[in-house]
């Protein structure tokens, strides 16, 4: 069975420990059942049971079969699904978010629809490209120009390191082939890093396609939170396989930024990263509620309480007027 990206896989016998409610399981060649409130994963090696309220998300890769029975029993216990590639490469689909929470979703919608909110997001990605560096006193086009710089600084040590000659980013979307050999890595490295946010984003519940940075497009946020990771990740695999020149360069590509996002936990980090986005620090942490009332003037109000004022009969008023 494939091993957990991002965490350490669990003994047979030891149930998944849940941190902020947040598990990633990832499984492959196997097949998923139901045995009362278990999951069954079935590959040639046996079978183990992992409690359903054990997990979060599961992210299915090649291979894999699943009985509407399990189905029945993710749906029921609110389990996330996610259909990716191999060790979370690629997003094909998914089913439902982690959690039947909408926080995330309206905290993203918030923050990308009020400009002085949307700015302060901006910057705290920009925050985790320059941790040693106090970006607040900085504007829009100069946090661009300092990213702008930090980009070239990365292509030219790749460069200098691997040997490969580095003349900038040139690359047609529609012909693979018509661009060098270390853009068409990074081609095949950037589509494979794009798997793993997407997985990662509609788990939560956000929206792919409220961007910050990005905008306009349906996969803005997940272009977003990507670019977090390419200096680190895709850009020195590029130019390391380039160096190389395999026969099949993007099937090697792909390998290496499959391995390197386990090595590297990447998965783990985005999960913390996208909530340090979105949430404020006293946050972090927090598990709310998961059904309000929507209020005018409170903003919103416990769930469950009858509001109703004055005579009985009276209809319940959610708000004054």
């Amino acid at each position: 069975m494939g091993e957990i990206p991002g965490i350490i896989r669990p003994e047979l016998q030891a149930l998944p420990q849940i941190k902020d409610r947040m598990t990633f399981l990832y499984l492959e060649h196997c097949t998923l059942g139901r045995q009362d409130g278990a999951i069954t994963v079935t590959d040639e090696q046996g079978i183990v049971h992992i409690p359903a309220a054990a997990i979060t998300v599961l992210l299915l890769g090649p291979g894999t079969r699943v009985t509407h029975r399990a189905m029945e029993l993710m749906g029921d216990t609110g389990v996330g699904v996610v259909w990716v590639g191999e060790h979370g490469v690629r997003y094909y689909a998914h089913g439902r978010p982690l959690t039947t929470r909408a926080g995330l979703l309206q905290r993203q919608a918030e923050l990308v629809s009020n400009t002085r909110k949307h700015v302060s997001v901006v910057r705290k990605m920009y925050q985790l490209r320059f941790p040693d560096e106090d970006v607040a006193g900085l504007t829009m086009q100069q946090l661009r120009g300092r990213e702008g710089s930090r980009v070239r600084k990365a292509y030219r040590t790749a460069s200098q390191k691997t040997g490969v000659p580095w003349n900038g980013r040139e690359y047609q979307p529609e012909d693979f082939s018509a661009s060098d050999k270390v853009n068409q890595a990074l081609s095949a490295g950037h589509a494979c890093l794009y798997g793993l946010p997407y997985a990662v984003i509609v788990s939560l519940g956000c929206s792919p396609g409220l961007g910050f940075v990005h905008v306009g497009h349906d996969r803005s946020f997940v272009y977003d939170i990507a670019d977090l990771y390419k200096a680190e990740i895709t850009i020195p695999i590029a130019f390391e396989v380039a160096a190389e020149d395999p026969e099949d360069l993007a099937s090697v590509v792909r390998r290496r930024v499959r391995d390197a996002m386990v090595s590297h936990h990447i998965l783990e980090r985005m999960v913390h990263d996208i909530r340090f986005l979105l949430l404020p620090e006293e946050e972090m942490d927090s598990a709310e509620e998961a059904v309000y009332l929507w209020d005018n003037q409170q903003g919103t109000v416990q769930n469950g309480r009858n509001y109703a004022e004055g005579e009985e009969g009276v209809a319940p008023s959610l708000s004054s007027q």
